[in-house]
């Protein structure tokens, strides 16, 4: 078995900040649905927020339309996140699948007609691309495994002049199941780098995923507790651990804490 690991990096929270063009997709996306309701144009405290709960696109459309309601009962969405996303569902008798195509079909009529604006809504972490352009010289191959369409982050990508072996979208199939595959498919140990902690937990407790190291990032899209009490097999990795070799990351028993 190759010894050198094959690094699996989530994209949004992890390769780049893009919550500017989250806010800018989501609310454009719920307008084009609901242009009745009112949202204002820089993100509001609430979708900050929320953030670290989504885990898919048309989650976060669905959030911007929750934003717009004057009687949103925000602590109750944080509390109980999947159940209020399936309440906003009922309440604005909406599809995921449409929330999707909304969020995707803006994005792509946004790239057509304005790329440089919308690839400016985006910045790579600081030294994330320098990194990643280092792996190549410690044996190690990257790829990116992300909830957002596989098209628009291979967009971003080569604006950074970024090869990653592989782009696998939201298209793919869940990140545990595409980690599934990879599994049986490459002989090198795979390294999964993530800042959604409950994507984490999911991948620790998928059955034939034992082997896979889980590494949350301290920089992401974080939730005020998510860094706290890491379960074994999830390491956090801060970003002066980031830049050092491979070797120095932390193992799969550290418990590393903010």
């Amino acid at each position: 078995m190759a010894t050198h690991p094959l690094l699996v990096f989530d994209f949004d929270g992890v390769l780049v900040d893009g919550m500017a063009e989250y806010w800018w997709s989501a609310r454009g996306a719920a307008l084009a649905l609901q242009p009745q309701q009112q949202l204002p144009e820089q993100a509001p405290p609430g979708f900050a927020a929320l953030r670290p709960l989504i885990h898919k696109g048309w989650e976060m459309v669905l959030a911007a339309l929750e934003l717009s309601r004057p009687d949103l009962d925000l602590p109750a969405f944080l509390a109980d996140y999947d159940s209020q996303l399936g309440a906003a569902l009922q309440r604005w008798q909406l599809e995921p699948a449409v929330l999707q195509s909304s969020l995707e079909t803006l994005r792509r009529d946004a790239i057509r007609s304005d790329p440089a604006g919308w690839l400016a809504l985006h910045q790579p972490y600081p030294g994330v691309p320098e990194r990643l352009r280092q792996l190549a010289g410690e044996g190690s191959d990257w790829l990116v495994l992300t909830t957002k369409g596989g098209a628009f982050a291979r967009e971003l990508l080569q604006a950074y002049d970024l090869k990653p072996r592989a782009v696998y979208g939201h298209e793919q199939g869940s990140k545990p199941d595409v980690l599934l595959q990879l599994s049986v498919e490459q002989a090198a140990p795979l390294w999964f780098i993530e800042d959604r902690r409950p994507t984490l937990e999911t991948v620790r407790r998928t059955s034939g995923l034992d082997a896979v190291r889980c590494f949350l990032v301290s920089w992401g899209y974080l939730g005020p507790r998510d860094a706290e009490d890491l379960p074994r097999g999830i390491a956090l990795l801060k970003p002066e651990t980031f830049a050092q070799p491979l070797q120095s990351w932390p193992t799969d028993d550290d418990r590393l804490h903010p």
